[in-house]
């Protein structure tokens, strides 16, 4: 799914208006129409809403919302439009007059008129739309922070009023903080910045017809990870292929104290597809590993509590390094002839990256086409401090075109960008995988994934959207405070065998 700039949905909208044909106030009445069936589902007919307009078209949503609900039967919504300037858009205009044939609109001018707001009423924000180019003030930030304070349900439309489509905002910028937001068509980049996250929740995408010939002509630089991308990226097994055709992973992992995350990373590898998993892990683990994974052949290493030799990779398909592996100087030798010896892409993950961080003549080495899978703070190391969300996503296409690999950024809506620039947003996943282990899993799948011939890009697309839905389907389960890194790998089959 393209995430659009604001100027390419303005160009969007109005190609689709031009070509349906269809005029501009009834698309905006079909997009108000679809919001009024999300919001009957959520809001009762007597409950009190108070709904926030602006005068531009986001505004003129709030108007036909406002008046659509009343001709549905609910008996107390009180509209009220914040006049930071004089007059309004054509399609604000009409939607005004139309409402005001059922009921009074009230304006807000001055703080005086700013309304007290009722305990459990519910908000509609449509102050402002994706156009919104400088931070709200004067009458509008006090609107908004009367909104803010009074501690009710608010239903945003678009997006947040204050909240920029495209980059990033100011700390200070005064934005409302929705409850869950519906926008038209695609998400917003904005709603995508862990910086954001206060303000934007949930959000909730809806379709409203707008042309898709004309979005297959635009160029955009970032996508949105959903389950039709993941379709066309998915491969199914032929009826007559064997072992061998699905490629040899390696696993190189843990120490003493940490065989755990070794233990994880190659449960999820085997649990992905790979027609064989070995695993290179420290003496101490041999017992462990042979028990908790049995099917994985195990390589030991010369320590007893740390990796330190190297084997012959020529008869991988894919290497995975770094989860547990610690940072002895010992297992630093060993990373670096890694990836001296090793010249196919591989998946670099945890204190593999640290190592290269404190090491930085290793990072030429990288093989081009490798997956790394840093944290916030493993990337902070890797490439330095950033000032906000936007700056660390260009930090991230920096080192993805410089060092022609691929980064998937881990978090909430995990960013992965490419070498030719493109960034894609995974939209899996949920709180419950923030512990200790998950990343550890990731690298598994990843790897195996790579070693069944997937595309570096593609592996790391489709393993960090799998790993999500296997945390979603856990979390349906078990809950979302109770889940642990094992159980991600407990529901891998079933996210897989969606796309089967």
């Amino acid at each position: 799914m393209k995430i659009l700039s604001s100027e390419q949905i303005h160009e969007l909208d109005k190609y689709t208006i031009v070509h349906e044909p269809v005029s501009s106030i009834d698309l905006m009445e079909r997009a108000t129409s679809k919001l009024v069936e999300e919001f009957k589902a959520l809001i009762q007919p007597d409950e009190v809403v108070n709904i926030f307009c602006g005068t531009g078209n986001n505004g003129g949503d709030g108007l036909a919302v406002a008046r659509l609900l009343i001709e549905a039967g609910y008996k107390s919504i009180h509209t009220f439009v914040v006049r930071q300037n004089p007059g309004g858009s054509s399609d604000f205009l009409v939607n005004e007059e139309r409402l005001k044939k059922l009921t009074s609109v009230t304006d807000i001018e001055s703080e005086t008129q700013i309304p007290a707001i009722e305990k459990g009423s519910v908000i509609i924000d449509a102050i402002f739309g994706s156009g919104l180019t400088r931070p709200a003030d004067d009458i509008v930030a006090l609107v908004i922070n009367a909104i803010n304070q009074s501690n009710s349900i608010v239903y945003a439309i678009d997006l947040p009023s204050g909240l920029f489509c495209d980059t990033a905002n100011a700390p200070t910028d005064v934005i409302v903080k929705s409850t869950c937001t519906f926008t038209f068509h695609a998400p917003k980049l904005g709603f995508l910045f862990a910086d954001n996250g206060k303000f934007i929740p949930e959000f909730k995408i809806l379709d409203i017809g707008l042309s898709q010939e004309y979005e297959q002509e635009l160029v955009v630089n970032y996508e949105y990870v959903d389950d039709a991308l993941i379709e066309g990226i998915f491969k199914k097994r032929d009826k007559f292929s064997h072992k061998g055709n699905y490629g040899h992973a390696l696993i190189c992992a843990g120490s003493f104290g940490k065989i755990g995350a070794a233990v994880l990373s190659v449960g999820a590898a085997l649990r992905s597809g790979a027609g064989l998993v070995s695993t290179h892990i420290p003496k101490c683990g041999y017992d462990i590993m042979q028990t908790a994974n049995p099917e994985a052949m195990v390589m030991v290493d010369e320590s007893e509590t740390e990796l330190t030799g190297y084997t012959d990779y020529s008869k991988f398909a894919a290497i995975g390094v770094g989860p547990g592996i610690g940072k002895d100087p010992k297992t630093a030798n060993f990373v670096e002839n890694l990836l001296r010896t090793n010249h196919r892409p591989m998946v670099i993950d945890a204190d593999a990256l640290n190592i290269i961080s404190d090491m930085h003549y290793l990072r030429p080495l990288i093989s081009p086409g490798s997956v790394l899978t840093p944290h916030p703070g493993e990337f902070k190391r890797l490439q330095g401090a950033w000032k906000d969300d936007m700056a660390k996503i260009q930090k991230q296409i920096a080192l993805s075109k410089q060092s022609r690999i691929v980064i998937v950024l881990k978090g909430a809506n995990t960013s992965i960008s490419t070498p030719d620039g493109k960034v894609y947003f995974n939209s899996t996943g949920n709180p419950g995988m923030a512990k200790g282990g998950s990343g550890d899993v990731l690298t598994g799948i990843i790897t195996a994934l790579l070693a069944q011939g997937y595309s570096p890009e593609n592996a790391a697309i489709l393993g960090t959207f799998i790993h999500g839905r296997a945390g979603d389907i856990a979390a349906a389960v078990l809950g979302v405070t109770g889940i642990k890194a094992g159980d991600i790998i407990q529901f891998l089959p079933e996210a897989f065998a969606a796309f089967e």
